[in-house]
């Protein structure tokens, strides 16, 4: 097995910008499918990190990929991104995970035909118990880790739990995708624009029984249901929209979303990274203390989250919860709970 298939080394004229800022690490798997391969672009153009950050790239691919990723670092280079430091190119998540500040886990084992639920969790565990194992054994401690194959919560769960050496905050999901979808409907019904839009967040699963709530949400500074004015829309097309948005995008296009799921994978690093805006909240799926909410303890489950720069989170506290959103948070938190008993046996 080829473990580095290339590595390229760029150094340019340091400026007053990124004088004494150390390339960071990013490690991203499924590096070459539809998703990394917009993903990896992004971050070489600054979306992830800004534009004075260099990165060294950590491409890790499947051996059967071999071929696609040498022609995607082909393209990088082509690129002659000036955020680029290093690229390295490998089938081996040793090679990969090696030192990592930052892995994105975008490959996953795809629902295939006449696959039942608890046969993907079982072929993802497989996948996810290996990856994590990997990052336990070569990743920086410090390391922040995010899932984006689906399914997404239960996959970080399992790579959190075959890494023990790293903190359990340190994996998240990507839930970020659910609420740029639920931030863009709402756009498009008020005619408002997205950076006009706040704190809508999403609770839960990254499946169709997420829970994107509106109730403490805002337009222009408005109370967001009351400016919208159609509280059964909010209450069931909304809901179902964004819980199937992802579905929709398959029927229409014949393929699963890509660049929006890396646009929102930038938006949930570069947010870890830098923190978020005072009083905006971000969603990601993180470990459940089982203190929150009611949320069931212990595992991966999507909050409205504050971030400090340097990558501490906290769960937003006080957040009303009518029945209406109770019922919602009980049933996703159901599934997770399903979910890690056929994945983990637990």
């Amino acid at each position: 097995m080829v473990a580095r298939l290339q590595q390229v080394g760029r150094h340019f004229p340091a400026t007053p910008s990124n004088l004494e800022l150390p390339p960071v690490r990013v490690a991203v798997t499924g590096a070459a499918g539809q998703i990394g391969a917009f993903l990896v672009n992004f971050i070489a153009q600054g979306r992830m990190f800004g534009p004075y950050q260099k990165v060294i790239l950590q491409l890790i691919e499947l051996p059967v990929a071999e071929k696609v990723l040498q022609g995607l670092i082909m393209e990088l280079n082509d690129g002659a991104y000036s955020l680029v430091h290093e690229i390295i190119g490998t089938t081996d998540s040793d090679v990969g995970f090696k030192d990592a500040d930052v892995c994105v886990l975008v490959g996953a084992r795809p629902r295939g035909p006449g696959m039942e639920r608890s046969d993907l969790l079982s072929a993802n565990a497989k996948i996810f118990e290996a990856q994590g194992k990997s990052i336990d054994k070569v990743a920086k401690k410090t390391v922040k880790v995010l899932v984006v194959g689906n399914p997404a919560n239960t996959n970080a769960l399992i790579a959190s739990h075959f890494a023990p050496s790293i903190p359990k905050q340190n994996f998240t999901a990507l839930t970020r995708l659910d609420q740029n979808r639920a931030i863009s409907l709402i756009a498009e019904k008020t005619g408002a624009a997205v950076d006009e839009i706040r704190n809508i967040h999403i609770w839960g699963n990254h499946s169709a029984t997420q829970y994107p709530d509106t109730f403490h949400a805002s337009v222009k500074g408005k109370d967001l249901r009351e400016v919208v004015g159609d509280t059964k829309w909010l209450d069931t097309d909304y809901i179902s929209k964004v819980q199937k948005r992802g579905a929709e995008i398959i029927a229409v296009m014949g393929k699963s979303s890509a660049a929006s799921a890396a646009n929102a994978a930038c938006d949930h690093v570069h947010d870890w990274w830098f923190g978020t805006q005072p009083g905006k909240y971000a969603s990601m799926a993180v470990i459940s203390d089982g203190n929150s909410y009611g949320v069931p303890e212990g595992v991966m489950f999507s909050f409205p989250c504050e971030i400090f720069p340097g990558g501490e989170w906290r769960v937003i506290d006080g957040l009303s919860i009518n029945e209406f959103a109770r019922e919602r948070l009980t049933k996703t938190g159901a599934e997770l709970l399903e979910e890690r008993k056929m994945a983990l046996g637990f």
